[in-house]
């Protein structure tokens, strides 16, 4: 029986009476995580052996008895509680999906990240393998019958040649198989054009026999020959030893590679995993955006073959289901993905490979809310192996950690084909504003498009905002669309000719005129969408792709649209922050930046570190072959300290300043950010809670030197789905041990019945 937080220890006498190894403690789905801990319960005799750690059971619930799913974290022959308990009602796995390592694992995530360990559990494990409300799991196993002779070849030659006449389907049949040894019916049947009927007068013949046989869906790939693996520049071997001796160490490490965009760090990476695979050791390599993955796997796959599995959300639930078996069976030894995949089941794990380390997108924002990086660091250190960050801008954090001797540091300061960095010029729009052009391309920008037109060259253009307009304003009594769910402004998309909201998917029509005073209605500032009306009417004619949330939402569109600008040779690709990173296309020579202020002044600590990032990285995908790239920068501050590093692609410049300043606000790496946030309907409720945790995290904090409390204050979004946020921060230095002060407070504050209503989560140095 599930035993609430205040039964009684059982007494000595008691617990010695209990059969030795017949207590499960589990963890229970669904609960808050002020009520998550291991729940206890009895395994009857009828599932001794079937119930083990990393099991996932069923257990009656709460006091309606509630059939509820579970995971099996120990097995033990004691229970501390003197209530009878109740027993476990089912296995609903043959053998353990979690291996200890990863029970571990979602323990230390429940302490470090504020979540439910069996919410780490989910996270850890792909969608298909969990169940329906109906007990049937997601993605059932794919099987296919295949076809083989049960008599010898000889004789079915034989039976073939007689039935050549009388039984044309039966005798192709025969001598298909016959060639080919075994095939499955559905392709054999396609194949040689036979009925059904005709198969199955074989089988009843005895001349075939078929067996069903578990099949693995993939997804789709070219196969291609094994290629030799690719030769190292002097400057990369230097990396690849030192790096390749810190991987033969004994103890768990962490290195970070700074190489400039094109300095051949994806090179470097092949000869390591190639290096750790010889020695019997897998290897698992993160990219940040989905849109990598199809180019990097390819990459990979050409040098590997099947050894590599890849895990990302594009991929239908069976192929993610079947790619991560691959790996617990350990017929796959190297796994690519998206952030999820840090959890992937590699045997014997020698490497983590993180790349453009730097990027938000390995922070997730719902629970659990991990960053990849942490939980590459306790995989590393449960498997003694080696943590490589790779960026050409490396998370000021990480810069730091290797300034200070905790991170091995190895660079790679040229490109790999020696080509030079593109050259950079900063474009003022004010200036473009005083001369007439209030557009979204400065006259500069489009003399260099068309001249790359007239050449047959590409171009990219960044803006990390899509939709048409911002927002729709009435220029007589400024009146603004906002969502009635969100404290934010509907964004205009062109396409269906609609107002959304980004952050709650509210939407509607747009009126003619203002619905206040019926005044003259102004479009406001520019979108993907907007940007590529504007290049249609600057060059008529001209193929344009356009790469954001609205074009790629469909399964593999990603990859569909990238195949597109190359085989195509579409000369205009405009792009969210999708096309920042990663990509390398030999044709493109251009690279525009349409408004680098965006990000700039975003109120963030970590502003001026994502816009020298973002700003450097598309720059980097310009003149990456044998022609010499371009880029231009379109800013309101020209002056801006950030935009001119950037511009020089000077990130020790950038590190040397931000560092300073990061000493100067004490924030991360010099301190940590614990974020409590509250969010309900009633704001003056959500407020007085806030009120409540700023006084006890003030009270915990004078325990600990160096800390501070931040807040209350309403998140830079006050209102999401019509429940507002406030925050309260707890600016602590890094081991000061008050994560577990933290957590009690939320674990008080959500039993409090005077703040029914209020959710209360934490996080750790949260992205806004």
């Amino acid at each position: 029986m599930a035993v609430s937080a205040g039964a009684r220890p059982r007494s000595r006498f008691l617990r010695g009476q209990m059969a030795e190894n017949n207590i499960a403690k589990i963890a229970v789905s669904g609960v808050p995580f002020q009520l998550d801990r291991p729940y206890d319960y009895t395994i009857p005799d009828e599932l001794h052996g079937a119930v083990k750690p990393g099991v996932r059971v069923t257990v009656p619930f709460g006091r309606a008895n509630r059939p509820t799913e579970g995971v099996v974290l120990a097995v033990v022959g004691d229970s501390s509680f003197e209530k009878k308990l109740k027993p476990v009602s089912a296995a609903l796995d043959g053998e353990p999906l979690l291996t200890p390592e990863q029970i571990k694992l979602a323990i230390w995530m429940h302490e470090r990240f504020f979540c439910t360990v069996h919410e780490a559990v989910r996270a850890m494990l792909p969608a298909g393998l969990w169940f329906r409300e109906d007990g049937r799991r997601r993605v059932s196993d794919k099987y296919v019958e295949i076809a083989r002779l049960a008599v010898p070849a000889e004789e079915a030659a034989e039976a073939a040649e007689q039935r050549r006449r009388k039984a044309p389907q039966q005798s192709e049949l025969l001598r298909t198989l016959c060639a080919v040894g075994q095939a499955s019916v559905a392709e054999l049947r396609e194949f040689t054009g036979a009925s059904a009927r005709s198969f199955k007068a074989l089988v009843e013949a005895g001349f075939v026999e078929t067996e069903s046989v578990q099949v693995f869906r993939r997804p789709e790939r070219a196969a291609e020959a094994r290629e030799p693996l690719p030769e190292l520049t002097e400057g990369q071997k230097r990396a690849f030893d030192g790096i390749l001796a810190m991987a033969d160490g004994k103890k768990a490490g962490a290195a970070l590679l700074f190489g400039v965009t094109g300095s051949g760090k994806t090179t470097v990476y092949i000869r390591l995993i190639a290096k750790l695979l010889e020695r019997g050791r897998g290897s698992l390599l993160l990219v940040p955006e989905i849109a990598l993955t199809p180019q990097m796997l390819r990459t990979f796959t050409a040098y590997f073959g099947d050894d590599i599995a890849v895990l990302h959300s594009s991929l239908s639930a069976g192929e993610r289901c079947d790619e991560w078996r691959r790996l617990k069976n350990g017929e796959a030894r190297v796994a690519i993905g998206t952030r999820s995949a840090v959890f992937a089941p590699v045997e014997n794990l020698g490497l983590i490979i993180i790349d453009e380390e730097q990027e938000d997108t390995y922070k997730s924002e719902n629970a659990p809310r991990y960053h990849a990086r942490d939980v590459a660091k306790f995989r590393c250190a449960q498997s003694g192996a080696l943590l490589l960050l790779g960026s050409a801008t490396p998370d000021v954090e990480s810069r730091y950690y290797a300034a200070e001797g905790r991170y091995g540091y190895f660079t790679l300061p040229g490109r790999f084909n020696n080509m030079a960095l593109p050259e950079v010029e900063i474009v003022d729009m004010k200036r473009e504003l005083r001369r007439g052009n209030g557009g979204s391309i400065s006259a500069r920008l489009g003399e260099e498009l068309e001249a790359n037109l007239g050449r047959g060259e590409q171009s990219i253009l960044f803006l990390n905002r899509r939709g048409a307009n911002r927002l729709i304003t009435c220029v007589d009594c400024g009146y603004t669309y906002r969502c009635p769910n969100c404290s934010v402004s509907l964004t205009y998309h062109s396409y269906g000719r609609k107002l959304m909201c980004h952050q709650c998917g509210y939407t509607r029509r747009p009126d003619e005129r203002c619905p206040e005073c019926g005044g003259h209605l102004s479009y406001v500032g520019t979108g993907t969408q907007k940007l590529e009306e504007e290049l249609g009417e600057l060059f008529p004619g001209v193929g344009i792709l356009r790469m954001d949330a609205d074009t790629v939402s469909a399964a593999g569109g990603h990859d569909a649209l990238l195949a597109r600008f190359v085989d195509e040779r579409v000369p205009i690709l405009i792009g969210t922050q999708m096309v920042t990173k990663g990509l390398n296309f030999e044709n493109v020579t251009l690279v525009g930046v349409i408004s680098a202020d965006q990000s700039l002044y975003a109120g963030d600590f970590r502003a001026a570190e994502r816009t020298f990032s973002l700003i450097t990285q598309v720059i980097g995908r310009s003149g990456r072959f044998e022609r010499p790239g371009r880029a231009v920068i379109q800013t309101y501050t020209p002056e801006n300290q950030v935009i001119r590093q950037a511009a020089g692609q000077d990130y020790e410049s950038f590190y040397a300043s931000e560092i300073e300043m990061r000493r100067l606000q004490q924030s991360p790496p010099f301190t940590e950010l614990l974020a409590v946030t509250m969010s309900g309907a009633d704001e003056a409720q959500v407020l007085k809670c806030a009120s409540r945790v700023r006084a006890e995290l003030c009270a915990a904090a004078s325990r600990a030197d160096g800390t501070r409390v931040l807040g209350p204050a309403p998140l830079s979004i006050l209102k999401v789905n019509n429940k507002y946020r406030y925050r309260v921060t707890l600016c602590a230095v890094p081991g000061s041990g008050l994560r577990r002060a933290v957590a009690d407070i939320i674990v008080r504050l959500s039993a409090d019945k005077e703040f029914r209503g209020v959710s209360i989560y934490a996080d750790t140095n949260p992205l806004d």
